[in-house]
């Protein structure tokens, strides 16, 4: 028994300072190399912060393009989806409330229309995404409250379409609001 007590012993000192210190140090080094110095990337607006580039904010105001619906009320701490499939009538009756609202606030928008992420929330809750036609349905409802044309809106949101190298187009909704705010004042 005293053959396997010390190299124990030593493999768990040995583990406890590599995963303890070692480990998390190097983590926090490469993170300083990253944008924001691990921190996260900030959007600024009149030299404030006004969110994070990854992290999803809530816009309801009808002057602004809307964000996807969140499960856990934007929280960045308490990140995670709703675990509500889509036969639960809890599930059905929020999202047929979301849909609801959105034709109310959108009209000439037909309830086929509406994109499925502007009515239920992010697996994480947190998604800063939608899709382009997600931004581009909500366009005349902006363009009337703003007064704006709606063709400088879909220029507006084609400029903050990001294409990445993988994966479908996104519109990263707090930089194109940022965006509407700094070009358009209301």
């Amino acid at each position: 028994m005293k053959s396997y007590l010390w190299p124990s012993i030593r493999i768990s000192l040995v583990l406890l300072v590599l995963l303890s210190v070692i480990y998390p140090l190097l983590i926090a080094g490469i993170g300083q190399l990253a944008p924001g110095k691990g921190e996260g990337r900030t959007i600024q607006l009149n030299g404030r912060t006004v969110g994070f580039v990854n992290v999803g904010q809530q816009f309801n105001r009808d002057e602004y393009f809307w964000s996807r619906p969140s499960a856990v009320n934007y929280d960045g701490g308490n990140s995670g989806g709703s675990n509500k499939g889509p036969s639960n009538e809890e599930y059905l009756t929020q999202v047929e409330l979301r849909i609801r609202y959105f034709l109310q606030s959108n009209p000439g928008v037909k309830r086929s229309q509406i994109p499925a992420e502007l009515v239920t929330a992010s697996g994480s809750g947190l998604d800063p995404h939608l899709s382009p036609p997600a931004a581009k349905i909500q366009i005349a409802r902006i363009a009337k409250i703003r007064n704006i044309q709606p063709e400088h809106l879909m220029k507006l949101v084609d400029q903050y379409t990001e294409k990445p190298l993988l994966g479908p187009e996104v519109v990263n909704v707090l930089k194109l609001n940022v965006a509407l705010d700094s070009l358009y004042k209301k």
